[in-house]
């Protein structure tokens, strides 16, 4: 009787996938990450004549400090700086304030009803709001161009984001802790903001950064709503990169996206502990 040979095939390659997996990671995140930061900052220490055609190549003189203070000086950065976060600020505490008290409600009651609300809810995630028809009903309510407008605009857009995050991490949290609360005498509002909310912030911390993410960053829905009446970093970079003072200057334009950057990239690393632990709790569960 001939005896049977097990097939090695599966467990030779599995080690040497194992292995490679690691370098093919730093590879992609290298080609898809490192490549265009590398562009930006060395494209931005370069003079003018050499930014002319931006590629990889280093400067031959290093000119980031000069070209970040001309960026700074002309092309009005603080009072950009200010308008971005006159916007942000407001649409950040509001939308987690608001859809963390929705979740909160979604995540305890569980009725058809609710179910169908929180489908609705997280529908906006990937429904595109339709501008045309959110510009017209800004300008019935006499809110168009202003940032209460913009506000309320981006609160709507990414209410979505919030609520589908906390409401999966509001599940993970045991009900025993608001009836506690609740058996001292707290009301439904004390228990949300003395037991529920101070448990929140992992997710929280994820949601502020992704929801920063997206409005730092806007010019698309903000030059609709409020461009040409206040200037946010994003629509300030439009309008000089258009006019002549950044025409074909990539080294400004470039030196203007760092420092445009730099605020997102310091809360990033200041709070990315909190962010992994809020998308794998969160997202996940």
């Amino acid at each position: 009787m001939t005896p049977v040979v097990p097939d090695r095939r599966g467990v030779s390659d599995a080690p040497v996938w194992r292995r490679l997996q690691p370098v093919v990671t730093f590879v992609l995140v290298v080609l898809s990450i490192g490549i265009p930061l590398w562009l930006v900052l060395v494209t931005a220490a370069k003079s003018r004549g050499e930014a002319l055609t931006p590629d990889l190549s280093l400067p031959t003189e290093w000119h980031l400090l000069e070209n970040l203070g001309q960026v700074w000086g002309d092309g009005e950065v603080l009072r950009a700086s200010l308008g971005s976060l006159l916007v942000v600020v407001p649409s950040v505490i509001g939308v987690l304030l608001f859809g963390s008290m929705a979740a909160w409600i979604l995540a305890r009651r569980a009725t058809r009803l609710n179910a169908v609300l929180y489908a609705l809810a997280i529908s906006g995630i990937v429904l595109p709001p339709a501008v045309v028809t959110v510009v017209l009903l800004l300008r019935q309510l006499g809110l168009a161009g202003s940032a209460v407008g913009m506000i309320g605009v981006y609160m709507g857009i990414y209410m979505s984001t919030v609520i589908f995050f906390v409401t999966g991490f509001v599940r993970t949290i045991p009900t025993s802790l608001e009836e506690a609360a609740q058996l001292d005498g707290a009301s439904p509002m004390r228990v949300f903001w003395l037991v529920v909310l101070p448990l929140l912030r992992p997710v929280l911390a994820t949601a502020t950064i992704l929801v920063c993410l997206y409005v730092w960053n806007d010019v698309f829905y903000a030059f609709f709503v409020i461009g040409g009446r206040l200037d946010t970093l994003p629509l300030n970079l439009f309008r000089v990169a258009s006019a002549g003072l950044y025409l074909n200057n990539w080294h400004l334009i470039f030196a203007y996206v760092i420092l445009m950057s730099l605020p997102l990239v310091v809360v990033f690393a200041v709070a990315q502990r909190k962010i992994i632990s809020g998308i794998t709790s969160g997202a996940v569960k």
